[in-house]
Formats: C-alpha cells, structure tokens, sequence
C-alpha cells in the first residue's frame, strides 16, 4: 500500500512540475492556435471577397482561398509547436517525403488540377463556349480543376481531363460552329442568280449567327460544273439539324428556279471507228 502511494505521490509531483515549468509555454501555444484559426477564418473570407469581387472565376477564388486559409493554419501549429520546445523538422521532412511519394503517385491527377488553375486564370474559354479539343468538340457546361464537361448536339457527355486542354490546340467558336458546303451547277447557269438564291435562302434561317455574314462564292471549275461554296455559322445545339435543313432547302429553291446541277459527263470518242466504214 505504501508502494502504491509512493508512485501516485511521484506521478503527483511530476505532474505539478511539468505544469509549473510548462504551464506558460502550454497556454501560449494554446493561444497561438486559436490565433491562428480565428486569423485563417477572416483571412479566408477577405481573400474570398476581393477576388470574387474582381471578377475570378468562383472555382479557383474558393481554391486560392482555402489554400491560403490551410496555410495560416499550418504555419501557427509550427510556431505553437516551437513554443513547446518540440523541433519541427522531422515533421517537415516527413511531410517532404510523404508529399514526394503522393506527388509521384498522382501525377496525372496534379497536372489535371495545375492545368485547370491555368484554365481559370488565362480563360480561353467560359461556360457556353463551344470548343474542339483533342479531336471532340461540344459546347462547355462545367469547368472544374480537374476537368472540363462538354455536351454536343446529341447529348452525349464529354468529359475532358484539363492537362489535354493545356496541351493541345484549342479550337474556340463561342456558341456557333462554322458549317462549309459547296454545290455544282451547269456552266451555263446564271452564277450571280445562284449566289444570290442560296444568299436568300441562308437569309431566311433566323438560328443563324446574325454577326458572321454567310460567304458565298466559285470554289473551282470543274470539268462538268462550276462549285459554288457556301460558309455559314449555325448554332451548335443544332448543327447537323440546321446543316440537313439548309440543304433540303437550296436543293428545293434550285429545282423551283430551273437551276441545274449537272451529273458527271465524259466525252468519248473511238480512234479508227471511222476508217472501219
């Protein structure tokens, strides 16, 4: 029994030495954390606040901000840390390594989030934006760090990862894609009567950019038609839907106005046929 109040007797007194040697160090790492949390909160939302209020994409304003937050946080521990007498290098250099391991093992997920920072800082594009990347193209509807979703006319879902958006080139044509076509009529056809009947006939699809003027004009001179080109810009929601429309209507127009397109013809002539008879 003696023994047993000996030990709480020494455990006692080496609690009440530690408080009295470490009380003041303890309570002033205490405060120094609380400083920290309370600082990185109101630091987080003034950070917040100027760059949402110049306009930054809302992504990457929450991003930097807890960033930075996290950082308040970590830098007040270490400083709480050293205010207890506890070294804090081997902390940092395990968290070197451990970030050095995490780095290698998710690299492809890293340069995705590096190259969505970028994304969000240069804006090459914005939501509603129709772009051609990587050989997809579709009109943007989120922009995440890690990624971009786009949707082309059918509906499909096109997730692109952001490290492809940094590398390659983009194709950006806002809300409209460029359509191109091109149709063949007889040499001896009135060709400002036909650029004029496919002028009219675009004039009257209202879904067409308004800004971008339809071109229309020869191509080439083909050996049984002249090619008449014609470049438009349709919206993508409806490309294929306006193209296909488009067609059915010049080809209706031309046939209505007696404007003929010709079927491939060759002139053949037999050497010696003659000196037979």
């Amino acid at each position: 029994m003696s023994e047993e109040l000996e030990q709480a007797n020494q455990v006692y007194n080496t609690i009440i030495d530690f408080v009295t040697n470490y009380s003041f160090q303890i309570l002033g790492a205490l405060i120094i954390v609380i400083i920290g949390v309370i600082a990185s909160k109101q630091i987080h939302k003034l950070i917040l606040k100027i760059l949402l209020k110049n306009k930054f994409d809302e992504t990457l304003s929450g991003f930097v901000a807890n960033f930075v937050r996290i950082l308040v946080v970590v830098m007040m521990l270490i400083v709480a840390l050293g205010k207890l007498g506890i070294s804090v290098a081997p902390f940092i250099a395990a968290i070197g390594a451990l970030s050095l391991t995490a780095g290698l093992a998710l690299q492809g997920s890293v340069s995705n989030f590096a190259a969505g920072i970028v994304l969000v800082i240069t804006r090459p594009f914005k939501i509603g934006d129709t772009v051609n990347i990587h050989d997809v193209y579709g009109e943007v509807i989120e922009i995440k760090l890690a990624y971009t979703v786009l949707r082309n006319e059918d509906k499909e879902q096109i997730t692109v990862p952001n490290k492809y958006m940094i590398g390659d080139v983009i194709i950006n044509s806002f809300s409209y894609r460029v359509v191109e076509g091109s149709v063949g009529v007889a040499y001896d056809s009135d060709i400002p009567k036909v650029i004029e009947s496919i002028k009219n006939i675009l004039a009257e699809f209202e879904v067409l950019h308004s800004d971008n003027e339809a071109i229309i004009g020869i191509e080439k001179f083909n050996d049984s038609s002249i090619d008449i080109a014609y470049r438009y810009w349709a919206p993508t929601s409806a490309y294929f839907k306006t193209q296909y429309s488009v067609n059915l209507a010049l080809i209706t127009a031309f046939n209505k106005e007696n404007i003929n397109i010709p079927f491939p013809q060759r002139e053949i002539k037999l050497l010696g046929e003659s000196n037979a008879h």
